[in-house]
Protein backbone atom coordinates (compact mmCIF):
# COMPACT_ATOMS: atom_id res chain seq x y z
CA UNK A 1 0.00 0.00 0.00
CA UNK A 2 1.47 3.34 -1.23
CA UNK A 3 2.03 6.15 0.55
CA UNK A 4 -0.48 9.08 -0.15
CA UNK A 5 1.22 11.59 -3.08
CA UNK A 6 -1.66 14.22 -2.62
CA UNK A 7 -1.86 16.68 -5.79
CA UNK A 8 -5.49 18.67 -5.03
CA UNK A 9 -3.89 21.52 -6.69
CA UNK A 10 -6.82 23.51 -5.03
CA UNK A 11 -6.02 23.42 -1.68
CA UNK A 12 -2.36 24.54 -1.78
CA UNK A 13 -1.93 27.66 0.28
CA UNK A 14 1.65 28.73 -0.35
CA UNK A 15 3.94 29.57 -3.22
CA UNK A 16 7.37 28.29 -2.79
CA UNK A 17 9.06 31.58 -4.29
CA UNK A 18 10.76 32.42 -1.05
CA UNK A 19 11.53 30.19 1.63
CA UNK A 20 8.98 29.86 4.46
CA UNK A 21 8.49 29.23 7.83
CA UNK A 22 6.90 27.28 10.24
CA UNK A 23 4.89 30.30 11.22
CA UNK A 24 3.98 30.92 7.75
CA UNK A 25 2.70 27.35 7.09
CA UNK A 26 0.76 27.31 10.04
CA UNK A 27 -1.13 30.51 8.54
CA UNK A 28 -1.31 28.52 5.32
CA UNK A 29 -3.20 25.49 7.18
CA UNK A 30 -5.53 28.23 8.96
CA UNK A 31 -6.45 29.81 5.57
CA UNK A 32 -6.91 26.20 4.01
CA UNK A 33 -9.36 25.24 6.94
CA UNK A 34 -11.25 28.45 6.30
CA UNK A 35 -11.24 27.81 2.26
CA UNK A 36 -12.39 24.46 3.16
CA UNK A 37 -14.80 24.55 5.74
CA UNK A 38 -18.60 24.79 3.88
CA UNK A 39 -16.86 21.31 2.75
CA UNK A 40 -15.45 20.13 5.82
CA UNK A 41 -17.79 21.79 8.90
CA UNK A 42 -14.28 22.41 10.00
CA UNK A 43 -13.61 26.07 10.99
CA UNK A 44 -11.19 26.04 13.51
CA UNK A 45 -8.30 23.05 14.34
CA UNK A 46 -8.14 21.68 17.85
CA UNK A 47 -5.51 23.42 19.83
CA UNK A 48 -3.67 19.60 20.10
CA UNK A 49 -3.60 19.60 16.21
CA UNK A 50 -1.86 23.10 15.98
CA UNK A 51 0.22 22.28 18.79
CA UNK A 52 1.40 19.10 16.95
CA UNK A 53 1.78 21.01 13.86
CA UNK A 54 4.34 23.60 15.50
CA UNK A 55 6.23 20.71 17.44
CA UNK A 56 7.16 18.46 14.17
CA UNK A 57 9.94 20.18 12.31
CA UNK A 58 9.15 19.32 8.86
CA UNK A 59 12.44 19.73 7.25
CA UNK A 60 13.76 16.37 9.32
CA UNK A 61 11.13 14.28 7.18
CA UNK A 62 11.90 15.87 3.59
CA UNK A 63 15.02 15.02 1.27
CA UNK A 64 18.29 17.27 1.97
CA UNK A 65 17.67 19.27 -1.91
CA UNK A 66 13.46 19.81 -0.46
CA UNK A 67 14.13 21.41 2.80
CA UNK A 68 14.09 24.75 1.38
CA UNK A 69 10.59 24.45 0.97
CA UNK A 70 10.06 21.71 4.09
CA UNK A 71 7.40 24.38 4.99
CA UNK A 72 5.48 25.18 2.00
CA UNK A 73 1.81 24.07 2.10
CA UNK A 74 1.97 21.35 -0.24
CA UNK A 75 3.31 17.77 -0.88
CA UNK A 76 6.88 17.44 -1.56
CA UNK A 77 8.73 14.52 -3.10
CA UNK A 78 10.74 11.62 -0.86
CA UNK A 79 11.93 9.21 -3.32
CA UNK A 80 10.70 6.16 -4.67
CA UNK A 81 7.53 8.03 -6.83
CA UNK A 82 6.25 8.60 -2.95
CA UNK A 83 5.67 12.19 -0.83
CA UNK A 84 5.11 13.55 2.30
CA UNK A 85 1.39 15.17 2.52
CA UNK A 86 0.78 18.83 2.25
CA UNK A 87 0.35 20.02 5.75
CA UNK A 88 -3.10 21.10 5.28
CA UNK A 89 -3.98 17.73 4.81
CA UNK A 90 -2.08 16.04 7.57
CA UNK A 91 -4.20 18.68 9.87
CA UNK A 92 -7.54 18.15 8.70
CA UNK A 93 -6.95 14.29 9.04
CA UNK A 94 -5.52 14.09 12.21
CA UNK A 95 -8.47 16.86 13.25
CA UNK A 96 -10.90 14.61 12.03
CA UNK A 97 -10.01 11.51 13.89
CA UNK A 98 -11.02 13.10 16.90
CA UNK A 99 -8.67 11.31 18.96
CA UNK A 100 -7.98 11.45 23.27
CA UNK A 101 -4.60 11.07 24.33
CA UNK A 102 -4.79 7.78 25.41
CA UNK A 103 -5.75 6.54 22.26
CA UNK A 104 -3.75 3.89 20.10
CA UNK A 105 -3.95 4.87 16.32
CA UNK A 106 -3.16 2.38 13.38
CA UNK A 107 -1.40 4.52 10.21
CA UNK A 108 -1.41 3.24 6.51
CA UNK A 109 0.98 4.49 4.61
CA UNK A 110 3.93 5.70 6.80
CA UNK A 111 6.05 7.43 4.04
CA UNK A 112 8.72 9.72 5.45
CA UNK A 113 7.31 9.68 8.98
CA UNK A 114 5.98 13.09 9.08
CA UNK A 115 1.90 12.13 9.83
CA UNK A 116 2.84 9.39 12.41
CA UNK A 117 5.13 12.02 14.39
CA UNK A 118 2.35 14.40 14.40
CA UNK A 119 -0.11 11.83 15.36
CA UNK A 120 3.02 10.50 18.23
CA UNK A 121 2.53 14.31 19.99
CA UNK A 122 -1.57 14.00 20.56
CA UNK A 123 -2.32 10.35 21.04
CA UNK A 124 -0.34 7.31 23.61
CA UNK A 125 1.01 5.11 20.94
CA UNK A 126 1.25 4.93 16.55
CA UNK A 127 1.52 1.90 14.97
CA UNK A 128 1.87 2.52 11.16
CA UNK A 129 3.20 0.36 8.32
CA UNK A 130 4.73 1.21 4.74
CA UNK A 131 4.59 -1.28 1.69
CA UNK A 132 7.87 0.44 0.43
CA UNK A 133 10.83 -1.66 2.41
CA UNK A 134 13.35 1.57 1.90
CA UNK A 135 10.66 4.01 3.39
CA UNK A 136 9.91 1.87 6.05
CA UNK A 137 13.59 1.35 7.23
CA UNK A 138 14.52 4.88 6.87
CA UNK A 139 11.38 6.34 8.62
CA UNK A 140 12.30 4.27 11.48
CA UNK A 141 15.82 5.36 11.69
CA UNK A 142 14.20 8.76 11.42
CA UNK A 143 11.58 8.81 13.68
CA UNK A 144 14.10 6.75 16.82
CA UNK A 145 16.55 9.64 16.30
CA UNK A 146 14.13 12.35 16.86
CA UNK A 147 12.92 10.82 20.23
CA UNK A 148 9.53 9.18 19.07
CA UNK A 149 9.49 6.36 20.84
CA UNK A 150 5.86 5.53 21.07
CA UNK A 151 5.60 5.31 16.86
CA UNK A 152 5.96 1.25 16.01
CA UNK A 153 6.61 0.74 12.29
CA UNK A 154 6.18 -2.13 9.95
CA UNK A 155 7.37 -3.03 6.63
CA UNK A 156 4.30 -4.71 5.09
CA UNK A 157 0.76 -4.12 2.83
CA UNK A 158 -1.66 -1.90 5.71
CA UNK A 159 -4.97 -3.68 3.66
CA UNK A 160 -4.22 -6.03 6.52
CA UNK A 161 -3.50 -3.95 9.01
CA UNK A 162 -2.16 -5.16 12.14
CA UNK A 163 -4.47 -7.09 13.93
CA UNK A 164 -2.00 -8.36 17.01
CA UNK A 165 -2.05 -4.36 18.00
CA UNK A 166 -5.82 -3.99 17.39
CA UNK A 167 -8.29 -2.88 18.62
CA UNK A 168 -8.03 0.98 17.24
CA UNK A 169 -9.23 3.80 18.75
CA UNK A 170 -8.65 5.46 15.19
CA UNK A 171 -7.69 4.78 11.95
CA UNK A 172 -5.87 6.72 9.02
CA UNK A 173 -5.03 5.55 5.33
CA UNK A 174 -3.08 7.79 3.10
CA UNK A 175 -4.24 5.95 -0.17
CA UNK A 176 -7.29 5.58 -2.27
CA UNK A 177 -9.57 2.22 -2.49
CA UNK A 178 -13.06 1.84 -4.03
CA UNK A 179 -14.30 0.75 -0.39
CA UNK A 180 -13.15 0.77 3.19
CA UNK A 181 -10.91 -2.35 3.88
CA UNK A 182 -12.73 -4.68 5.69
CA UNK A 183 -9.36 -5.78 7.50
CA UNK A 184 -9.23 -2.26 8.79
CA UNK A 185 -12.83 -2.25 9.92
CA UNK A 186 -12.46 -5.48 12.31
CA UNK A 187 -9.53 -3.62 14.01
CA UNK A 188 -11.41 -0.43 14.72
CA UNK A 189 -12.67 -0.50 18.09
CA UNK A 190 -16.64 0.45 18.74
CA UNK A 191 -16.98 4.01 18.91
CA UNK A 192 -13.56 4.71 16.82
CA UNK A 193 -13.10 6.53 14.40
CA UNK A 194 -11.14 5.61 10.71
CA UNK A 195 -10.07 9.09 8.19
CA UNK A 196 -9.20 7.72 4.29
CA UNK A 197 -9.90 8.86 0.94
CA UNK A 198 -12.41 6.27 -0.90
CA UNK A 199 -13.01 6.63 -4.70
CA UNK A 200 -11.37 6.43 -7.92
CA UNK A 201 -8.42 7.34 -9.95
CA UNK A 202 -10.48 10.80 -10.60
CA UNK A 203 -13.35 11.18 -8.47
CA UNK A 204 -12.22 10.89 -5.01
CA UNK A 205 -13.46 12.07 -1.42
CA UNK A 206 -11.81 12.08 1.73
CA UNK A 207 -14.35 9.95 3.97
CA UNK A 208 -15.05 9.89 7.72
CA UNK A 209 -15.89 6.51 8.49
CA UNK A 210 -17.58 5.81 12.71
CA UNK A 211 -17.78 2.36 13.90
CA UNK A 212 -20.75 2.69 16.33
CA UNK A 213 -20.98 0.84 19.58
CA UNK A 214 -22.82 -2.06 18.14
CA UNK A 215 -20.21 -2.27 15.15
CA UNK A 216 -22.84 -0.62 12.73
CA UNK A 217 -20.76 1.59 10.14
CA UNK A 218 -21.58 4.83 9.38
CA UNK A 219 -19.72 7.11 6.63
CA UNK A 220 -19.64 10.63 5.64
CA UNK A 221 -17.67 12.21 2.60
CA UNK A 222 -16.16 15.80 3.68
CA UNK A 223 -13.61 17.27 0.93
CA UNK A 224 -12.70 16.27 -2.87
CA UNK A 225 -8.96 15.51 -2.78
CA UNK A 226 -6.83 13.16 -4.93
CA UNK A 227 -4.36 10.27 -3.39
CA UNK A 228 -2.55 7.39 -5.29
CA UNK A 229 -4.49 3.87 -5.46
CA UNK A 230 -3.76 1.58 -2.66
CA UNK A 231 -1.32 -1.13 -3.46
CA UNK A 232 -0.13 -4.83 -2.27
CA UNK A 233 -1.42 -8.35 -2.74
CA UNK A 234 -5.03 -7.71 -2.94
Amino acid sequence: MRHAALVFAALLGCSPAAQPTMTEMIDAIRDDVQRTRNFTGVDRLDDRVLEAMRAVQRDEFVPERARREAYVNRPLPIGHGQTISQPYIVAIMTHLMDTDPADRVLEIGTGSGYQAAVLARIVDSVYTIEIIPELAKSATERLDRLGYDNVHVRAGDGWYGWPEAAPFDAIIVTAVGEDVPGKLVEQLRPGGTMVLPIGTDWDQNLAVVEKGGDGEISMRHVLPVRFVPLTGDH
